[in-house]
């Protein structure tokens, strides 16, 4: 089975083709984030006009890639939700359109399901079951997956998600907007010891998150600095950064190795776009080592939205035989205990 898949849920268009026999076609993605940077975040209206303009152009792209033709596909599948309500109904209406002109079946994909699959792309992937950490700038997450569909949540944050905790730590220093990868990079040249961040709800039981708090003490220590010398330095904005990456970096590992002490698994998949952060692999590889656990992560441009996560996501359940009829509506907000088991 060829399924085509298609990514609009924010602020990257992406397309790929996946093969049910030989895996992974071709993909191509376009991102809007030197767009949306002008304005600090993303602007819904624009991402969903950037959308319209993008995805044809990508889909035809990816077929000549390819070397194929509309009459090779066998199913469209594309991201239904949860997301930016207007970004998700430009590639719902465009793949159910397109799938309605091919006559072939389309379905949609939950969004996080496809980055919590999207280690299977690689060439050693994980084996069912396992724990699933979703860290991304609109989810963080554990999951028990015990097979496609089959999720039990054990926490979850109850404010920002450290995605977007990462983005808006990033903004008081007046750094580039997506900001985890720029603290990641300034966070390199930062002072170890000059400030200790506090780890947000590792002291009490329990597997959910908070980094509300993080946020703030984040925001104290920079007027702290401003107010006795009016601008920060660059090494201040790199100790900030180190020290802030640290406390996420930690607080995450903390709560990944007591889900698989609690569950008794050994095995954990981390995904979402923070998934990309080099010190969050290391730290969790680390930790985890020492109670016989493995992470499983997915290449560094798959972490974030992409279309290869959809096609192979769709492609799963297209071959369990479902799909959508033609009243399919995106839904901003979907749990993803909700999604059926195949």
């Amino acid at each position: 089975m060829l399924v085509l898949g298609i990514e609009t849920s924010c602020d990257e268009t992406g397309v790929a083709l996946y093969c049910s026999q030989r895996g992974l076609i071709a993909d191509a993605l376009y991102s809007q984030i030197d767009m949306h940077n002008e304005y600090g975040g993303v602007v819904p209206e624009l991402a969903s006009r950037d959308h319209v303009k993008k995805l044809l152009p990508l889909i035809q792209a990816v077929l000549d890639e390819a070397a194929l033709t509309s009459e090779d596909v066998d199913a469209v599948a594309f991201t239904k939700g949860p997301g930016l309500v207007g970004a998700l109904m430009v590639g719902t209406m465009t793949a159910r359109a397109i799938a309605f002109a091919w006559g072939v079946p389309a379905l949609g994909v939950h969004h996080m399901e496809g980055h919590l699959l999207a280690p299977m792309l690689e060439e050693q992937p994980p084996e069912f079951p396992f724990v699933a950490l979703l860290v991304s700038g609109g989810h963080t997450q554990l999951v028990q997956v015990d097979g496609i569909g089959q999720y039990q949540l054990l926490g979850e944050s109850l404010d920002d998600a450290a995605g977007e905790a990462f983005d808006k730590a990033a903004k008081m220093m007046n750094l580039p907007y997506p900001g985890g990868p720029h603290i990641a990079r300034i966070a390199k040249q930062g002072t170890e010891g000059r400030f200790k961040f506090p780890r947000p709800m590792v002291d009490r039981p329990g597997l959910d998150f908070s980094f509300s708090g993080l946020k703030t003490y984040t925001l104290n220590t920079v007027l702290g600095i401003e107010k006795a010398q009016e601008q920060l330095s660059d090494q201040d904005k790199a100790d900030i950064a180190f020290a802030f990456q640290e406390a996420v970096v930690d607080t995450l590992a903390i709560k990944c190795r007591r889900a698989l002490e609690q569950t008794g698994l050994k095995q954990l998949v981390m995904a979402g776009g923070v998934s990309a952060n080099v010190r969050l692999r290391e730290k969790l590889e680390q930790s985890l080592a020492k109670v016989g656990g493995k992470v499983f992560y997915a290449r560094p441009e798959f972490c974030t939205d992409n279309g290869a996560m959809i096609a192979y996501a769709g492609c799963q359940r297209l071959k369990a035989g479902q799909c959508d009829d033609l009243a399919v509506k995106p839904v901003a907000r979907w749990p993803l205990t909700e999604l059926p088991s195949i």
